[in-house]
């Protein structure tokens, strides 16, 4: 049950989270003014920081429930975790200040630093899942890295797709043959399979093995997890609809 609630919470992330952070790294293809990039961030505001609570459980399940995993992980790849934390600040920065200060200048350089995160993040994922998966480390990691980063780029597209409007959208569905929703709605689902698919493969090279915490930390995770589902649930429905303005970011 432990590596169940594990893997729940890390796929869970790669998949949500995933799309903001792609969106992110297109921004620049995406958004080719001032007034379509504060429309393409309206498309991840009501979910980005959301899909972080699921980062944030995973890391207080492997605390929990894998204390030795956890101290496997952050000592065998702590350049990698502070870098992954950095672009994860500078990310969320970027998103919060764009819209604090009124100038082209001042939201041209936080939509910068939207995108270095972006990328920050997806290159920092990639290098982690490289390690774990292929046991490598340095440069040479950064290759198999560039393509999990890949990957994240066009999962954000696909999200992009299915909730901008008129070229935005057309742009975004580059991946889709600019045909309608069901098609873009396939398209997401098999980038999001590609994510999970990556996220296991990773998950079956790590030792598995549950602390003793276990017996006390499983029920009360079990009964947050359909309350975490349910306003995930919520969330989603609420904004279902595309993207028809900027949003208060």
């Amino acid at each position: 049950m432990e590596i169940f609630i594990l893997a729940f919470f890390a796929l869970g992330y790669l998949v949500l989270a995933g799309a903001d952070i792609g969106v992110g790294m297109t921004l620049p293809y995406l958004g080719r003014s001032a007034d379509e990039r504060r429309e393409v961030i309206a498309a991840i505001a009501p979910f980005f920081l959301g899909n972080e609570v699921w980062l944030v459980a995973t890391a207080g399940v492997l605390a929990g429930l894998f204390p030795e995993l956890e101290g496997e992980l952050l000592s065998g790849n702590y350049s990698v975790v502070v870098a992954l934390l950095m672009a994860w600040v500078v990310r969320d920065m970027g998103l919060w200040l764009r819209g604090r200060v009124p100038g082209r200048r001042w939201a041209g350089f936080w939509d910068g630093a939207t995108v270095a995160g972006s990328w920050g993040l997806a290159l920092s994922w990639g290098l982690l899942l490289s390690h774990v998966l292929l046991g490598i480390q340095g440069p040479i990691a950064l290759l198999p890295a560039l393509v999990v980063a890949a990957l994240f780029a066009t999962h954000g597209l696909t999200f992009a797709a299915l909730r901008l409007r008129g070229v935005l959208r057309e742009r975004a569905a580059l991946l889709s043959g600019g045909s309608g929703g069901p098609v873009e709605g396939r398209t997401y689902a098999l980038t999001a399979a590609a994510l999970v698919a990556v996220g296991m493969l990773a998950g079956l090279r790590l030792p598995l093995h549950p602390g003793t915490a276990g017996s006390l930390l499983v029920p009360v995770i079990l009964g947050l997890i359909p309350l975490l589902v349910a306003a995930q649930g919520w969330v989603w429905w609420t904004f279902r609809h595309r993207v028809t303005g900027p949003s208060y970011l």
